[in-house]
């Protein structure tokens, strides 16, 4: 039995034009999420499932193994969820690999620690857990919404603020990493199952790139943490 990760990353992005190979600090966007889950020692194989050439190729070029994605499930409607089941379904039916735990990794959410995965990994063995998110800590937020034109406090009671310690914790769901075993996406055709774990990542690991914009603060946390350099370190262990 063998956990892999599958990283789902389909072309024809309308927010940023091909967006998962775009440029970020030096290389293909993409290339950060496959060198961190070709470093982990928790991973036996790293997927990309993807409907696109020009990723395919990058996916390759960065080492990881690519699984082609059928049309009907590339498109702006198509779930991860649809995405991960059909990896899944390739790589047990023709890599003859059986799996036992799926990591799930989003190109977009590169801001990993080296040893973020692993330690995520481990907190889902031994939480005897279905699924797992990773999350940030959200105690400075608060969130309001809007409906009708009638305003509401979501996570606080504007008319009782209290001391913001004092408040229930509250987290992100930030999206970098998804752990969960083949049954649970099977039966509840979902990334979370009925036993959720939840690994806890620093603020700063909060952010993702979706637009142009979002590229400079990704990039700025790359460099600044040297997550680059760490990665390549730990391979050479």
């Amino acid at each position: 039995m063998h956990t892999v990760a599958i990283i789902p990353a389909r072309g024809g992005s309308k927010g940023l034009k091909n967006k998962n190979i775009y440029p970020v600090a030096g290389q293909p966007l993409l290339a950060w999420t496959i060198q961190q889950a070709l470093s982990s020692k928790r991973i036996d194989r790293v997927f990309v499932s993807t409907d696109d050439l020009d990723i395919a190729a990058v996916a390759k070029a960065y080492g990881a193994e690519v699984i082609e994605r059928p049309e009907e499930l590339s498109g702006d409607k198509a779930t991860s969820e649809s995405a991960i089941l059909h990896a899944a379904g390739v790589i047990e039916g023709e890599h003859g690999l059986p799996i036992k735990t799926i990591v799930f990794l989003q190109a977009t959410s590169p801001l990993r620690k080296p040893d973020d995965i692993d330690r995520a990994v481990e907190l889902f063995e031994c939480d005897g857990a279905d699924s797992l998110i990773s999350v940030t800590r959200a105690d400075d937020l608060t969130i309001w919404e809007s409906r009708a034109g009638k305003w509401s406090s979501l996570n606080f009671d504007y008319r009782n603020r209290g001391m913001r310690q004092d408040r229930p914790a509250q987290f992100i769901e930030n999206g970098s990493i998804y752990i969960f075993t083949p049954g649970t996406i099977k039966s509840f055709n979902n990334r979370i199952g009925a036993r959720l774990s939840a690994y806890e990542m620093e603020f700063w690991q909060t952010w993702e790139i979706d637009t142009v914009e979002e590229i400079d603060l990704i990039e700025f946390y790359l460099y600044k943490k040297n997550l680059a350099g760490q990665v390549a370190e730990l391979k050479n262990q």
